[in-house]
């Protein structure tokens, strides 16, 4: 019988050092049993918060649970563009009141997906413009997802800008010049485990070149595993492997990279929040 290969472990940061998994759905990481075991050890390796993330109504309002439940997780709230066809006005209304939770930290992830195509190109379009709008009147940082789509996803961005409430593109996926327009929107750029793959060099460019001010970390599990848990559902804890790859990249101490994007990550989403 084959041997069950064992874990590589995880990168150790300093006493007293932590990182922020600034996006994660962990309504889709397991059942509610497994959840507390899966936040503990994120803690014990030194993830002291997770940004848990709404896609739509049902996983918005898990996302607020979780963050009662659990001290150390907040929720951000929306509609990714797969599921955008599903949106009324009385779908946007529970939203908005939603977005009252204290524990409330940001809208999205919205965006447009040019991949899949789960919704028509139209409908991405239209609700896309809405949801930014609404984001901006709620006073709410916005996350964005975006595949294929950087032209579009800029444009209604300049067409809705400034955002004082500021954003990030999550799970960046451009080059450095798309990340120069980015910037210029005041806006943060968040890298995912992709970084850690072998012909990630675009994104290794990004990592190494951005300023350090503007740059976040996530794990978006439980999908994007790093390098070395390549192939297996990710959980907040590999965060740890993310950083470590910026680290080496930025030419700078893993405790270094944890204490600044943590810092941004603060800044972004829980300055106002914290409670």
């Amino acid at each position: 019988m084959a041997r069950k290969k064992k874990k590589p472990p995880l990168p150790e940061l300093s006493p007293g050092n932590g990182v922020i998994d600034t996006h994660c759905h962990l309504d889709m990481l397991s059942g509610e049993k497994e959840l507390g075991t899966i936040i503990c050890s994120a803690n014990g390796a030194g993830v002291k918060q997770i940004i848990t993330v709404g896609i739509d109504l049902q996983s918005s309002q898990k996302a607020v649970q979780y963050a009662e439940q659990y001290p150390g997780v907040y929720a951000t709230i929306g509609v990714h563009p797969h599921n955008v066809a599903s949106i009324t006005d009385p779908y946007l209304e529970q939203l908005i009141k939603l977005a009252e939770h204290p524990k409330v930290v940001a809208y999205g992830e919205i965006g447009l997906d040019f991949v899949k195509m789960y919704a028509p190109k139209e409908t991405q379009l239209e609700q896309y413009e809405k949801q930014v709008r609404l984001a901006k009147d709620l006073g709410l940082p916005l996350v964005i997802h975006d595949r294929e789509a950087h032209d579009d996803i800029i444009h209604i961005l300049k067409k809705f800008s400034p955002f004082p409430a500021g954003g990030v593109m999550h799970c960046f996926s451009g080059d450095l010049q798309y990340a120069e327009e980015v910037l210029a929107l005041g806006f943060y750029i968040s890298i995912p485990g992709v970084v850690t793959f072998n012909k990630a060099y675009e994104l290794q460019k990004v990592a190494q070149h951005i300023p350090l001010a503007s740059l976040l970390i996530e794990t978006d599990a439980p999908f994007l595993a790093p390098v070395p848990m390549r192939g297996r559902k990710n959980k907040p804890d590999y965060l740890l492997y993310t950083a470590q790859k910026i680290a080496e990249l930025q030419g700078m101490s893993l405790d270094e990279v944890a204490r600044i994007t943590t810092a941004n990550a603060v800044k972004l989403f829980l300055d106002s929040k914290n409670n």
